[in-house]
């Protein structure tokens, strides 16, 4: 018989920003199905231990702090968790962000703006520097950011500008970042969602369907003709390709982004 192949991050430690009931759950999850150990982040302790709760009730493969990555204390106390629980961190997924504020430029309250560049572009680097020395002391690992496809191409049925400029910044940072830190064999790569099937996109279709009077099944349709596959991609999709970057498997892989979107936008 054939040896089983290896769980594609057995005994790595990994850390998930931005737990919540959508995509951070979903990579948390994928973390522990994989066989990792997912050290778990958020503003809102209630959600963390929902979250653990679900995707580990024995409570053996993961532990949470609330944590605000505006704030460089929380974050170090977020890495130092991972080294005391699990020895060290060989990941660091990055899913916290401000994506509920909405806008172009004419409307734009750039006070509101500098707000969401905190949070999505300096709090993903607050971040990031706060697991530095662990994932330096570990011979390397890898950082991955989740960005969004509105950084490349601005979707008809929503403005999110400030959101997307702040993930287009990030993407712009990662390439530095994967020069910096490439000698320590540190890999810094994105996956860039297009419209992902989970919480927030149910929300708008949602929403778009009480207000049209049509049926949901109707609105997600007419987003899912736009792709090259015949559905939406979902964040349970974009969670697998989280967990191959953070992995062994991507080790020559940095200063990439990837597009899980199911074909809409092809580059």
């Amino acid at each position: 018989m054939p040896a089983s192949p290896a769980l594609l991050l057995q005994g790595k430690t990994v850390i998930v920003s931005g737990v919540g009931a959508g995509l951070g759950h979903q990579v948390a999850a994928a973390v522990v199905r994989d066989g990792g150990n997912a050290v778990l982040g958020a503003r809102t302790e209630a959600h963390l231990a929902k979250a653990s709760a679900e995707i580990d009730p024995a409570g053996r493969h993961t532990a949470y702090l609330p944590t605000d990555i505006t704030d460089e204390g929380q974050c170090a106390d977020l890495a130092e968790l991972a080294r005391e629980r699990f020895g060290g961190i060989d990941a660091v997924v990055h899913v916290a962000a401000w994506d509920s504020y909405f806008g172009g430029l004419e409307d734009a309250d750039f006070g509101t703006w500098q707000q969401v560049l905190d949070v999505n572009l300096l709090g993903t680097l607050r971040m990031t520097r706060a697991c530095l020395p662990a994932l330096k002391a570990g011979g390397g690992g890898a950082v991955v950011i989740i960005g969004t496809q509105s950084a490349v191409a601005a979707p008809n049925e929503v403005q999110q500008a400030a959101y997307a400029a702040s993930k287009g910044a990030l993407t712009s940072a990662m390439y530095s970042m994967a020069r910096e830190l490439g000698p320590h064999r540190i890999r810094v790569n994105t996956v860039l969602p297009g419209w992902m099937w989970g919480p927030p996109v149910q929300a708008f279709v949602t929403f778009t369907a009480h207000s049209e009077g049509v049926p949901e099944a109707e609105v997600r349709a007419r987003l899912a003709e736009r792709m090259a596959l015949p559905d939406l991609a979902t964040d349970g999709d974009v969670a697998d390709a989280v967990a191959f970057l953070a992995s062994d498997r991507a080790r020559a892989i940095t200063g990439q982004s990837l597009l899980v979107n199911a074909g809409e936008l092809m580059r």
